[in-house]
């Protein structure tokens, strides 16, 4: 794997080889820096700038049966993500387009242009039964271009008129900017808001998730969105032992403070490419304290960095394990975090289909 040193507002230092591929290429560290990328920073001509590219998608709705997933279909606009965490578990998606999990997962940023027109064909479509659509499963849905494209915004606004409840899980405060749809959602319980917590340290949130909104910017949008009606709660994720475990209490606390009624918390997952790329990162940015990171995590997964088994890949087991887990129920517990009726349910029975051209309003109200 190619290396160089830290980039700014980059979260991987290379672009591992895909798996996927025969063939690989490397970049040269000794290429003269650009004079400038988009935002005027210095840019590494090996480097290329961000690129948005049309995916042509035919479908928009995906549906998974994992025991360890809470929700069963999911939306998501773009495939990679220019928030670029160095610890994210969609990295490896990219490898199935041919691409590599490091620098080209968050440089290369596949666009779904039709999600919102794709989404109203599946909710008409006679086969689609109501159901929440939890909207960023695997990349951000708020990353920095939704705010010139609003694909997202479109997405809700095709769900709000038809009623059909939706989930959002984002590390940006860019969720703000909906709060119009979002309010009018929530006023029939059709929407919950989780906002991803990792750290509370702005300098570590800069170089382990470099493009997400700050950790202060994350309280801001709990506040906002609570004060809006939204129910919001906050994932403590994901949990780095030996780097921000130590975080889970103030977190929550701080989350509390902020409005969130619930809680989560996982552990950090580390399958095929983004093993090697986040212990190249923790090499980079933290060597005096690469072993108790590793080891932690090993101490987790049966002596290995990852484990792919169903039930213990969001937390692990053993010791740290459990005292994660305890640490997590007492905590919430104290702060009044996922009380029963705490947040009304889901609301199923609003879902309608908007008249279309063509179609006739039924005789007598009907």
């Amino acid at each position: 794997m190619s290396t160089l040193n830290p980039l700014h507002g980059r979260g991987a230092a290379a672009n591992p080889t895909n798996r996927f591929e025969s063939t690989r290429y490397e970049l040269d560290p000794d290429l003269p820096d650009a004079p400038v990328d988009e935002d005027g920073k210095a840019a590494n001509r090996n480097l290329p700038l961000t690129q948005f590219i049309p995916d042509s998608t035919q479908s928009i709705l995906t549906h998974n049966d994992s025991p360890d997933i809470p929700f069963r279909t999911s939306l998501n606009p773009y495939r990679g993500c220019e928030h670029g965490c160095i610890y994210c578990f969609a990295r490896p998606t990219h490898e199935y387009l041919g691409m590599s999990a490091g620098f080209d997962f968050e440089t290369k940023i596949l666009v779904k242009h039709d999600a919102p027109e794709l989404l109203r064909a599946a909710l008409y479509s006679p086969r689609w039964q109501p159901e929440m659509i939890c909207i960023s499963s695997i990349t951000d849905c708020y990353q920095p271009i939704e705010r010139k494209l609003q694909i997202t915004r479109r997405c809700l606004e095709v769900l709000a008129e038809f009623h059909n409840p939706v989930g959002i899980i984002t590390k940006n405060a860019l969720v703000m900017r909906d709060l119009d749809i979002l309010s009018g959602m929530a006023s029939w319980q059709g929407v919950r808001v989780l906002i991803s917590i990792t750290t509370l340290d702005p300098h570590l949130t800069q170089i382990m998730e470099p493009r997400t909104s700050t950790p202060a910017r994350r309280l801001e949008a709990i506040r906002r969105l609570t004060a809006a009606g939204v129910p919001v709660g906050v994932m403590v994720a994901p949990v780095v032992p030996g780097l921000t475990d130590h975080e889970m209490l103030p977190i929550l606390e701080a989350a509390r403070d902020a409005g969130a009624r619930t809680a989560g918390f996982q552990v950090l997952r580390l399958p095929y490419a983004v093993k090697d790329l986040f212990v190249q990162w923790v090499e980079q940015h933290f060597p005096d304290r690469k072993n108790k990171i590793l080891h932690r995590i090993e101490s987790l997964r049966d002596d290995k960095l990852n484990s792919s088994d169903f039930h213990e890949r969001m937390r692990g087991h053993g010791v740290f394990a459990e005292q994660f887990k305890e640490m997590f129920q007492k905590t919430t517990s104290r702060l009044g975090l996922n009380v029963p009726d705490g947040v009304a349910p889901i609301c199923l029975e609003r879902f309608r289909r908007p008249l279309q051209n063509g179609d006739q309003l039924p005789l007598f109200g009907g």
